[in-house]
């Protein structure tokens, strides 16, 4: 039985003699086994080190005094010798085999490990970091360390992610940005542990839904998809609620996702230089610290201009899905046809608070983005901090009410306010 963990050796006569121990672990194998060539021999636990590769040995049966396992579910246990009067600190496993060895029980079953001096590999500290900067230092014929916790391989001219890059369980921070990468594979949802995903500066038209519907809807807080064609995000991008950090600037955007209010962790958001023309109606549920939307060609806002789409009288579908979302009942693909599902999924809101689906008037008002945001970047050169954002009403009855307070408070024709 062998185990990589952090040893520390301490003798429990040094404070007799006035001296204390170092008090650091080192990174260190554990074996427990019999001698090379010594079948009848006793059971010996070995710590080898990096300085001490060859290993130091500890008798185990009938020299065990005692076992300390109170914080064996932290990682952390101690076993105390008789001889010599040391404790082997942080085993971290194993006891149960230590327990046995030292009654000398049932020792035929016990795993043990020939004691044969350690590798480099052995008592080296797992690698949790790399870098490459390079297409020649791009590892080919040797897999990445699957411990490693961040990886970042900018300026390596890669068309696709590499499937071994996929296999590391641990990742916390993926930095691919500066690379050729066109399309995202699917099973990079499969890093449940991934918090930091850059992608800036490659060559991808999309971004799959598929990833905003797996595990990276919880773990991921930061994004950036700068520097890339997207033309469009997905309906179910706004499931990634862990978000705080999103950088959309430089693509080909010309619509933010229509439920970006859902992000309710987002505090950064930089879609500049985009096609942007207005901003969706649930922008206004955001709570950023920093807005950056400079350079989109937002067009001008006039809410006696109208976009109607209402039908009237209202079709049974709409009435329907109206009730539906507006008294909250459940639905899924096993009620209603797939396609009824994703419509009830991006429902539009009137100002009242009544949700109409296809049937509604459409209108573009001025938003102060500091509404939104404590600090915004100027949208223009002109020092603008206001964008147009959608609105929407429900019934001709919601539209008139609105344009009567629209013409009292502003005494003029002319752009509004949200």
């Amino acid at each position: 039985m062998r185990l990589q963990c952090e040893v520390e050796v301490l003798s429990r006569l040094l404070p007799t003699c006035g001296l204390r121990g170092r008090g650091r672990a080192a990174r260190a194998l554990l074996s427990l086994g019999r001698a090379p060539g010594a079948a009848g021999a006793g059971i010996y636990l070995m710590v080898c080190t990096a300085r001490d590769r060859g290993g130091a040995r500890y008798k185990v049966q009938q020299n065990v005094e005692r076992l300390f396992t109170r914080f064996v579910e932290e990682g952390k246990a101690t076993v105390r010798l008789r001889e010599p009067a040391a404790n082997v600190i942080n085993l971290k496993t194993f006891l149960s085999a230590v327990r046995l060895a030292h009654q000398g029980n049932d020792t035929g079953v016990l795993p043990l490990s020939p004691l044969v001096p350690a590798k480099n590999s052995d008592v080296e500290k797992p690698k949790t970091k790399m870098i490459i900067t390079s297409r020649r230092d791009y590892p080919l014929a040797k897999s990445f360390p699957l411990s490693l916790e961040h990886l970042q391989t900018s300026y390596c001219k890669l068309a696709r992610i590499d499937s071994r890059v996929l296999c590391l369980k641990k990742l916390r921070k993926l930095d691919l940005s500066h690379n050729h990468i066109k399309q995202l594979p699917a099973t990079l949802g499969d890093l449940a542990c991934l918090q930091e995903l850059d992608l800036h500066d490659n060559h991808l038209e999309a971004f799959s839904g598929a990833l905003c519907s797996s595990g990276l809807q919880k773990s991921l807080q930061l994004l950036d998809l700068s520097q890339n064609q997207i033309q469009a995000l997905p309906m179910e991008f706004c499931q990634l609620r862990g978000l705080v950090q999103l950088r959309l600037d430089d693509n080909a955007l010309q619509r933010l996702p229509c439920r970006i209010g859902q992000l309710s962790r987002l505090r950064f958001l930089s879609a500049a230089r985009n096609k942007l023309p207005f901003l969706p109606s649930d922008f206004r549920r955001l709570s950023l610290e920093n807005l950056d939307l400079f350079g989109n060609p937002f067009e001008q806002p006039n809410p006696l201009v109208p976009n109607i789409q209402l039908k009237i009288p209202l079709t049974l579908l709409e009435c329907a899905a109206r009730a539906t979302v507006n008294h909250g009942i459940p639905y899924g693909c096993h009620l209603l046809p797939f396609h009824l599902c994703k419509d009830l999924e991006v429902a539009k809101t009137c100002r009242c608070g009544s949700a109409c689906l296809s049937s509604f008037i459409q209108i573009t008002l001025t938003m102060n983005l500091h509404h939104v945001a404590h600090t915004v970047v100027l949208v223009d050169n002109m020092g603008g901090t206001e964008a147009p954002v959608l609105c929407y009403f429900c019934s001709l009855h919601c539209y008139s009410q609105f344009l009567d307070r629209h013409l009292q408070s502003s005494g003029r024709q002319g752009p509004g306010s949200a």
